[in-house]
């Protein structure tokens, strides 16, 4: 089987490349012009192929996906740049549009979606709303197609960890409001295992799977996982009144240096957990990861 890679070069991406490499697929990773070889592996494999193109740029995708049997599609962003022409329903929906274009044309035989928990279709936050339209052409599409939506990710190299490991490190962590708000984060590890068992496994053909770890945990209770990881003996935690919290993001979102959004602000209170976490792991065998074991590889 060849496979299309969507955001082969981005931190899912990576570790995907490297699951689809072991397993031995021959794997073609889409790659804009701006991030060739930065996939992290080596180039010489016969099994891995980069192609130069772009989501919205629909003749580049028809012609990086000539020959390919099957789509595992992952582009998403987090943060609009409007200014770039880079937002959630460009990226989101038209290119999610043109890749599935691009794979009826190849006569692709099985698509593989990366959407988030929390998409539906009155979500608050734009990003959700427009994961979710996504879904809704991927099911339209007639391609036989799985779709997984994922929590936060966590692994080496990743953004969210890494950033809050740096607040836990000073003498006093910001918390927004009470930190109770419930996550589930999920290795890359898993993420890449389910994905490409997915590529093979009829059981999950035009379904979507929630994609967590074994157990929720409360905002605070990360917060305090990350400590033990990197030696801290208690996490001393300063709330801020999401009253204070709200003129400060108004105010500083636009800095691209600011951590947070608006739009992440408004899905990290929401929460983001499994309705029912134990599907995905019914349905493929794959290794639960807790968070504290998985961070303990690569926070200290």
């Amino acid at each position: 089987m060849k496979v299309f890679l969507t955001g082969a070069s981005g931190f899912v991406g990576k570790g995907m490349v490297a699951r689809l490499q072991a397993s031995g697929y021959h794997t073609v990773c889409l790659t804009r012009p701006a991030s060739s070889g930065k996939l992290g592996l080596d180039k010489n494999s016969p099994l891995i192929t980069e192609a130069s193109g772009d989501l919205l740029d629909p003749h580049s995708l028809a012609q990086a996906m000539e020959g390919c049997d099957a789509v595992i599609h992952l582009v998403g962003i987090i943060r609009e740049q409007p200014g770039k022409g880079i937002t959630f329903q460009r990226i989101h929906v038209e290119g999610t549009r043109n890749v599935l274009d691009a794979a009826k044309k190849a006569g692709v035989s099985r698509f593989i979606h990366m959407s988030a928990l929390g998409s539906r279709e009155n979500a608050t936050s734009a990003y959700h709303r427009t994961k979710y339209e996504a879904e809704r052409l991927v099911q339209a599409s007639g391609i036989p197609h799985v779709i997984f939506r994922p929590s936060v990710i966590f692994g080496p190299g990743d953004e969210f960890v890494n950033m809050l490991a740096d607040l836990v490190r000073l003498p006093v962590t910001p918390v927004i409001g009470n930190g109770s708000y419930p996550l589930q984060p999920v290795a890359r590890e898993t993420v890449a295992d389910v994905f490409v068992q997915a590529l093979t496994l009829p059981a999950s053909t035009n379904q979507i799977f929630e994609t967590g770890g074994p157990a929720p945990l409360t905002y605070g209770q990360i917060l305090d996982a990350i400590g033990v990881a990197i030696g801290k003996k208690s996490v001393r935690k300063l709330h801020i009144p999401l009253g204070l919290m709200k003129p400060v993001v108004n105010l500083m979102e636009g800095f691209s240096f600011f951590p947070i959004t608006n739009t992440q602000l408004t899905m990290l209170l929401e929460g983001n957990a499994c309705n029912d976490g134990n599907l995905l792991y019914e349905r493929f065998p794959t290794t639960k990861i807790s968070f504290q074991e998985g961070i303990a590889t690569y926070l200290r």
